[in-house]
Order: structure tokens, then sequence, then C-alpha cells
């Protein structure tokens, strides 16, 4: 009786803040807009009986998913957002791997400092964090004012408003989620195993990506996987950082629900970006499940 409660109470939690919040999304997704409060027909009214309840399953269609596939704006947004996040990925992964191979073979007491610098961004808000980089990245900013006092530019930087001030944003913001993975793993790695790689004649580089590399696949796959799935949605970043040519798919939601309160249309966007990423999820799962099993 214990171990089921045990093993309920996960399955309750995923019910209460997935399943039926997602359920809600997909009712409105089906249903028309409308000037009312809520924004949308029909609603269900349990007053009316059965037939009430048969009238409102009646009432939902699937003209909102219809409607996102005869607006270019809708699938460029998905294709923008899956372009940006794969390569703001690639690129945390550049810049978070040398970081996380730094920490790992810096001596041990060392690493609780390391470890600690990388989480201390967590311990400011989000938010302040995404608007210091607009004074940083604007013409202004004090990343102008240093080129130009250094005398590298002479005009100020166009960055603030631009697709790079998005992927800076993501992967200052995400480079965390890159580093810690990868870290866990390297810091597990047997040091015998490089030198075993030179004493057959393998040069330090060449050891490094025969050996530590694969070994650290594991790291970087979770690393990846944790930028990549919350940069597909993002909404803060390209809203702050970025300029009326960016285009993601979380800043497209964000105008349907709140500038043109088209809650069926905004709703059915939303379902579609959860089923895009419902894919990486489950291989983020199944990796994590192989490594676990490896483990055991």
């Amino acid at each position: 009786m214990r171990r089921l409660i045990l093993i309920s109470v996960p399955y309750l939690w995923l019910l209460a803040l997935f399943l039926i919040p997602f359920l809600i999304v997909l009712k409105i997704s089906l249903s028309d807009v409308a000037m009312a409060i809520p924004p949308y027909v029909p609603t269900l009214d349990f007053a009316e009986g059965w037939a009430g309840i048969k009238a409102f399953f009646a009432e939902l269609d699937f003209e909102n998913f219809t409607f996102l596939t005869t607006d270019d704006l809708y699938w460029k947004a998905y294709l923008s957002s899956l372009q940006i996040a794969a390569l703001s990925t690639f690129l945390t992964l550049l810049v978070g791997y040398p970081i996380a191979y730094g920490m790992a073979m810096a001596p041990d007491h060392w690493r609780p400092t390391l470890m600690m610098l990388v989480i201390l961004p967590f311990w400011t808000s989000f938010l302040i964090r995404v608007y210091s980089w607009m004074g940083i990245l604007s013409n202004e900013g004090v990343l102008n004012q240093f080129l130009t006092w250094i005398g590298l530019i002479d005009q100020p930087l166009t960055i603030l408003n631009t697709n790079v001030a998005v992927y800076i944003g993501i992967i200052y913001t995400y480079l965390p989620f890159m580093i810690l993975p990868i870290y866990a793993t390297l810091e597990k790695l047997d040091g015998s195993l490089l030198e075993a790689a030179e004493d057959l004649g393998c040069s330090r580089l060449s050891a490094f990506w025969l050996v530590t590399i694969p070994l650290s696949k594991q790291g970087i796959i979770a690393g990846c996987f944790l930028v990549f799935i919350p940069a597909i949605g993002e909404f803060v970043i390209p809203s702050l950082l970025g300029g009326s040519g960016t285009l993601m798919i979380g800043k497209v939601l964000w105008e349907e629900f709140f500038n043109n309160r088209d809650w069926p249309v905004a709703s059915a966007v939303a379902v579609v970006l959860l089923l895009i990423l419902i894919i990486p999820i489950i291989l983020f799962q199944r990796n994590e499940q192989k490594q676990r099993e490896k483990e055991g």
C-alpha cells in the first residue's frame, strides 16, 4: 500500500500540472473566438444536463488547426524557432564544453567555487538579467563603449534588436544547463584511460577526441536537450533583445493571446508546439533511462 502511494504521487502531480492544463488548452483550441468572457465558445454548462454536454462537443471543431496551415506566419515561426533553438544549442555547447572540462580538470578544492560561479546567475531574476543585456548591447551600451575606447570600431555596432542579440541572450541564459550535465559526466572520467591512450601513441588532442568526447556523450546529449527544449518556446528573450524581424513561436503565441485576444488560435499554436516538443522530450527520457540502466 505504501509503495502504491509513493508511485501515485508523481502521477497525480503530472495529472494536476500537465494533463489537466493540456486538456483545457486543447478544448480552447477546438473552440471559436467570441466577444465574451471567456473569449471563446462553446462553454460547458452542467446545468443543462446530458443535452448540454452533447451540444458542447458538437460545437467543437478543428478550424483553428486548419487555419494554422493556411497562414505562412505560423509555419515560418515554427521553422524559425527550430533554427534559432538548434543553432543556440550548438553555440551553447561550444561555449559550455570547455568550461565544464576546465571545471572537471581543476583541483578538487577549486571545484565547489567554480560550481558556485556557474549557478550564481540563478540567484538573480531572469528578467533582470535579460534587461541587463539590453544595456550592454545597445548602441550606447557598455560593449560599444568598450570597443570604441580600445579603437576596434569607429561607429557603434547594431547588436540589440537583431537575431545576434537573441543568440547571445539564449546562450547566456541556458549556459548552466549545458555545463552542469557535462561536468557531472566528465567528473567521473577515469584519468587512467587518457594515460593509456597516450601510452598507445595518441597525442593529447587525439586522446581527447577519441576518449574524452565519447565518454562524455551522455552529458552532451542531456545538456543539448536541456537547452533546446526551453529555447524553442522562448518568449522573453526574443521580445526584449530581438527586433521586429525576429520570428519565434513563443512571440507569436503571446501576440495571439494578449494582443489579438484570439485564445482559440493561440491554444492551437500551443498544442502544435507541445506536440513538436514531445519528440525531444521522449528522446531525452529514453537517453536518461538507458544511462540509468548502464549505471545499474
